[in-house]
């Protein structure tokens, strides 16, 4: 009777052992070792000596404030604390501006009510890009208030942010808008002002890569 009884409490104890184990196993298994890089971890090349970085150091966004549709200055403070998802435009753009944008609304419509995800979308064309023009392409676009901006600042600091804090090639169009030329990547940027990715705005696969990887640095691997 004895034995009986500690056969039956060796039971017990397995019974309810299992699903400790299985938690853990299942918590252990499911651990994410997704690998998303930083970007210039140890400086980025110069070259032609046409940026002022500081060698061997970990590349950041660096400080800029420029003007959204609405009126109100977003810079570089506004990116602290929240993952940013960059690209450089224009709105009169005959080429590839309007695909970047339609799929730009696709990481809107992803993080719409997400505040930890903002988007900066930036005019390499500020002369004609006013904070109007800047806001009828939003409403065009259908951008969420407060989670996408579209930005214009000085031409001078915006090319040197775009060559020289998002590491994009750009080129002013003088005005032609055929003459324009700029990068169609998306700049994945995390919550300390570091690049974790490039993907181009008019291929739809990259763009659902873009919004993974965003996903990636909401659940912690920063």
């Amino acid at each position: 009777m004895r034995g009986l009884r500690i056969l039956q409490g060796f039971v017990l104890v397995c019974v309810l052992l299992i699903p400790v184990l299985i938690f853990m196993f299942l918590r252990g298994f499911g651990e994410n070792h997704y690998d998303l890089p930083i970007f210039y971890q140890n400086g980025v090349d110069n070259p032609f000596k046409e940026c002022n970085f500081e060698d061997s150091t970990q590349h950041y966004i660096p400080e800029f404030a420029f003007t959204n549709q609405e009126g109100k200055t977003i810079g570089r403070k506004d990116m602290e604390g929240k993952i940013t998802i960059v690209d450089f435009f224009f709105t009169s753009c005959p080429s590839i501006c309007p695909v970047m944008s339609k799929e730009m609304e696709r990481v809107n419509d992803m993080f719409r009510n997400n505040p930890e995800v903002q988007i900066l979308s930036i005019s390499i064309d500020p002369e004609y890009d006013t904070p109007e023009i800047l806001q009828e392409y939003a409403n065009e676009h259908h951008a969420t208030p407060g989670k996408w901006h579209f930005l214009s600042g000085s031409k001078l600091e915006t090319y040197e942010l775009a060559r020289c804090g998002f590491i994009l090639p750009t080129v002013d169009g003088l005005g032609n808008p055929d003459d324009f030329i700029h990068s169609d990547k998306f700049t994945l940027v995390d919550d300390q002002g570091r690049i974790r990715g490039y993907y181009s705005g008019t291929n739809r696969e990259d763009v659902d890569l873009l919004m993974l990887e965003t996903k990636v640095l909401l659940h912690g691997n920063k």
